[in-house]
């Protein structure tokens, strides 16, 4: 199930978006989130299992109706198992009206949500 980031899973979530190629330092991984945090636009959502929470998936809204994905990540333990895609399945049903357009980083995998 998805559920809207919120500061008390800041850890979780640095430690999620750690796995992303491009979010390895931690300067970065730390603009980020407080990308996330403070520019309303930025929606990031945390997948939960269990109680646990071993993926999430965020972007940014470029538009009223269009949305580019520039993050996804799984837990390494919990990949295979088609949690990623259940999540873009998920965001989509959460902003039906929504066009996506991935970010280059996460394009491959998104466009096999499809």
């Amino acid at each position: 199930m998805l559920i809207r980031y919120k500061k008390s899973f800041e850890k979780i979530a640095m430690g999620l978006l750690s796995f992303m190629p491009n979010e390895k330092d931690l300067k970065k991984l730390q603009q980020t989130i407080k990308e996330y945090e403070t520019n309303e636009n930025w929606h990031l959502f945390l997948w939960k299992e269990n109680d646990d929470i071993i993926g999430l998936i965020g972007g940014r809204e470029i538009s009223d109706d269009e949305f580019e994905v520039l993050h996804i990540s799984v837990n390494p333990s919990h990949r295979e198992q088609g949690i990623g895609k259940g999540m873009v399945k998920a965001l989509k049903e959460m902003l039906p009206k929504a066009q996506y357009t991935p970010s280059d980083e996460v394009a491959t995998f998104f466009n096999r949500c499809e």
